[in-house]
């Protein structure tokens, strides 16, 4: 049997990432053979990582992609923000949100495209990812917008590093105007949208069913003041025009001047630079929204741990 020297196990475990032991175990059964030792690792890895699917992973990353008339969001999940740090991790996010800007957010695409300089696939990268990191990670989800003319511009809310954080926005400008322009104003659009979460752009993208639900909820709670009918109504038309407001990116105050609404900050940037400006669209991922995230009973945890 081959002697497997320490240098040989260290070799194996900068190339792979695995484990030391692992590393070690691979050399045994391959007779210190390292490409040999590399493939083995990667078929256990392979096990490994299918034993990690189950994991609930609502961590990870959102990251943005932006590129003139275009950009795209990702969003990668891994099981504890401690991962969201790992600069592979970190890297295999930015990687896959340039893919998705490429194949217009078509996750079956991003998956099936060739990751660089890997020979392999994202979605067989992002499975290595899982055996070398040793966390459940998953790819869930990508949009992206674009426009013919103008800018999409992007923001990540408390960027953990460029282009990726827990929050990410884009906001689609259609315009001939100012490209360096447009950008700020995109920006501040977009650092607008993490904070005030709108659900629709303007009145016309509003989804009937949610209105007339709201519309249901309003007129229920009115009848119970027992005042008119006919005041009732106007009492109701008031709180739906109230509720576009909370709900429409057009009609909200504008948080970074707290006075205009937000279609009417898009109108006067179009004054000042001499052109139509319209605001065709907005996007924006919160890391782990709508994932059911498990509740850890720690004092049980801690009393498995001593009896065990």
């Amino acid at each position: 049997m081959a002697e497997i020297t320490a240098a040989a196990v260290k070799a194996l475990r900068d190339k792979s990432g695995a484990g030391m032991m692992d590393c070690k175990k691979a050399l045994t059964e391959n007779g210190g053979d390292i490409d040999a030792a590399v493939d083995w690792l990667r078929t256990k890895g392979l096990a490994k990582a299918a034993k990690k699917s189950g994991r609930v992973a609502a961590e990870g990353l959102v990251a943005v992609a932006a590129a003139g008339t275009k950009g795209a969001l990702v969003e990668i999940n891994a099981e504890t923000d401690f991962v969201a740090r790992n600069e592979t991790f970190q890297e295999f996010v930015g990687e896959v949100a340039k893919i998705a800007l490429d194949k217009d957010g078509d996750g079956d695409a991003i998956l099936a495209a060739d990751y660089p300089g890997a020979g392999r696939s994202v979605a067989d990268q992002l499975t290595d990812n899982i055996a070398t990191i040793g966390e459940n990670m998953s790819f869930r989800r990508a949009t992206t917008l674009s426009v013919n003319s103008g800018v999409v511009a992007s923001y990540v809310h408390s960027a953990l590093k460029p282009g990726m954080g827990k929050i990410g926005v884009l906001v689609a400008l259609e315009s001939d105007g100012d490209a360096a322009a447009l950008e700020g104003l995109g920006k501040q659009i977009a650092m607008h949208v993490a904070a005030a979460n709108p659900d629709f752009l303007d009145h016309d993208s509003v989804d009937g069913d949610v209105i007339e639900r709201e519309r249901a909820v309003l007129t229920a709670e009115a009848k119970e003041s027992g005042k008119p009918d006919n005041i009732i109504e106007k009492m109701i038309e008031g709180r739906i025009r109230k509720y576009y407001e909370e709900i429409c990116l057009v009609e909200q105050t504008f948080v970074i001047d707290g006075e205009n609404k937000v279609g009417k900050v898009v109108e006067n940037a179009a004054k000042e630079l001499g052109t139509d400006v319209k605001l065709a669209g907005f996007a924006m991922y919160k890391l782990g929204d709508g994932i059911e995230k498990k509740e850890d009973d720690f004092a049980a945890e801690v009393a498995a741990a001593v009896q065990g």
